[in-house]
């Protein structure tokens, strides 16, 4: 069933020191929490479910961090629901299929949101980015 909202709730981005040497880039992505909620739109009595996460990036040693904290909202039929909430509260896992798909969505609109704000700080992007480099070298290229 498909995601029907996705909501930053907190953001910092923080540069606490000058880069002086290598940095280490370490990201963390985990689901907070996992609760039922009356759908914010429907007028009936249906639930929908309200995946809570926090996706941060820490630059070592004690350079900056970015942390993004917000929600996914995840439509589905209502003993699925219930479901996937007392499997959430009993074990505090998700079932792979669908902790896919959360995870995915997270890490796409976090890590966009993360360049922006690294941008903005003058931290150094998290994940290397595509860069072109001269060769002396001719190809015979066919186009």
């Amino acid at each position: 069933m498909p995601i029907v909202g996705f909501n930053f709730e907190k953001i910092t981005a923080e540069k606490k020191q000058l880069i002086k040497d290598k940095v280490n880039v370490k990201t963390d992505l985990h689901i907070v929490e996992v609760t039922e909620e009356a759908m914010p739109i429907a007028k009936s009595k249906e639930k929908i479910l309200k995946f809570s996460f926090e996706f941060s990036i820490n630059y070592e040693p004690k350079i900056g961090d970015i942390i993004l904290k917000g929600h996914i909202l995840y439509l589905d039929d209502q003993p699925k629901i219930t479901s996937i909430v007392k499997e959430w509260k009993k074990t505090k896992k998700i079932e792979t299929k669908l902790m896919e798909q959360l995870l995915n969505t997270i890490l796409i609109r976090s890590n966009i949101k993360a360049f922006s704000l690294a941008q903005e700080v003058n931290l150094p992007p998290h994940i290397r980015l595509p860069i072109i480099k001269p060769t002396d070298k001719v190809g015979n290229y066919i186009g």
